[in-house]
């Protein structure tokens, strides 16, 4: 079965939208979070404690599989999904976002990048025809073409340059992709619109990647350290040029306000490695924020992380509990942290398709999530 998105219910190109993406390996519901995998595992949890969770896709790198297994193995190992025990849908990013925090150890030229390896010693070249090939070895549901993703602070000339490669290398992947079968081969193409924050460069890469056709259409270089008002303005200048009827993903963005800013303004898929990364240094999200585990006020809090949560976390054990394993250095502490913050954003986003189904507007899921999450502020978009 090739890989399609289904638009449920949309009243506007930069509205609240409720879809589903389905693949060979099974259907994704939007809007959705994905947790990174990013080297083959969300980071200290089981398959069956993601799944558990709510999640039904999770990302992988091609920069980092590349140097470690290496794509060959997990090809001969019957594909990511298997090598992996993951069972639901899988998208691979192209190694993009290494282009941008390998900023000191990679070369780019129009063929591509030359990476040194910093974790192996192994260099790697990625182009637009080897990132694909990767990604065809890893059997991703969804593969992502090659991009250059420009740092926040970087000159009108570099952010130029970065905008028009990544266009050139969209291009020869779209052919590549066609050339090898399309989206019938079982494994979705999408773009990435960069520009940073130039709403005239923004909008030329919608553009020209919606006249090349992709399977959908992610937005990258938003959350590279630019302010939450820059990264929000650029939402709303790709969103009403993007095709209604082809899904679109937000990359690298997790925080709780943000995903509901996103897609109160249109975005289907977000990634980012936040649940897991502050699980593990014991900052927890709850409907009053996010609380630091390691704070003495917890030491005697006999409590749940978050009243009414069904996590296993919440479930079992209490905040004095999960700090005592928090001082002692216990790795529990950082999977049970890990496990809440995810059960908490997949009920986050739960709530909000619910909401989408029934007819709820922008306004209405802002005035659900300022009364339901009063720890958390949306102001900051503007």
């Amino acid at each position: 079965m090739p890989t399609h998105f289904e638009l449920l219910r949309s009243s506007a190109p930069d509205a609240p939208r409720r879809g589903r993406l389905v693949t060979e390996h099974g259907t994704f519901q939007t809007p959705g979070f994905a947790p990174c995998a990013t080297a083959g595992s969300v980071k200290g949890l089981l398959p069956e404690q993601v799944t558990a969770s709510g999640t039904e896709l999770i990302l992988g790198n091609t920069y980092h599989l590349a140097l470690r297994p290496g794509a060959d193995l997990v090809r001969d190992a019957g594909g990511l999904h298997r090598f992996m025990g993951w069972k639901g849908p899988i998208l691979t990013d192209s190694g993009g976002y290494q282009v941008f925090s390998l900023a000191g150890k990679r070369a780019i030229t129009n063929d591509g990048v030359s990476f040194a390896g910093p974790d192996s010693g192994q260099e790697l070249f990625l182009s637009p025809l080897t990132a694909l090939e990767i990604q065809r070895d890893l059997g991703s549901d969804i593969a992502m073409v090659l991009d250059e993703c420009p740092p926040h602070a970087c000159s009108r000339q570099q952010l130029e340059r970065a905008h028009s490669r990544t266009l050139s290398w969209a291009r020869t992947a779209r052919t590549i992709h066609r050339d090898w079968g399309g989206i019938d081969r079982g494994q979705a193409l999408f773009g990435i619109v960069q520009g940073g924050g130039e709403r005239e460069l923004r909008e030329q890469s919608c553009d020209e990647l919606v006249a090349l056709d992709f399977d959908g259409y992610a937005i990258g270089g938003a959350s590279v350290g630019e302010p939450k008002p820059e990264m929000h303005a650029t939402i709303g200048w790709c969103t009403p040029r993007l095709p209604e009827d082809r899904i679109r993903y937000l990359m690298g963005v997790g925080d709780p306000d943000d995903l509901v800013l996103a897609v109160c303004r249109g975005v289907d898929i977000f990634d980012c490695v936040a649940p897991t990364r502050h699980g593990r240094n014991n900052r927890v999200w709850v409907p009053q924020g996010t609380l630091n585990l390691k704070n003495a006020q917890h030491r005697e809090s006999f409590v749940p992380l978050q009243a009414g949560c069904a996590c296993p976390a919440c479930s079992n054990f209490t905040r004095a509990y999960i700090r005592h394993l928090a001082v002692a250095k216990e790795m529990l502490g950082g999977i049970l942290q890990s496990l809440h913050n995810l059960w908490f954003l997949q009920s986050l986003m739960r709530g909000l398709r619910e909401r989408i189904e029934t007819g709820s507007t922008r306004d209405d899921l802002l005035a659900w999530f300022r009364a339901d999450y009063p720890g958390w502020s949306t102001d900051r978009a503007t």
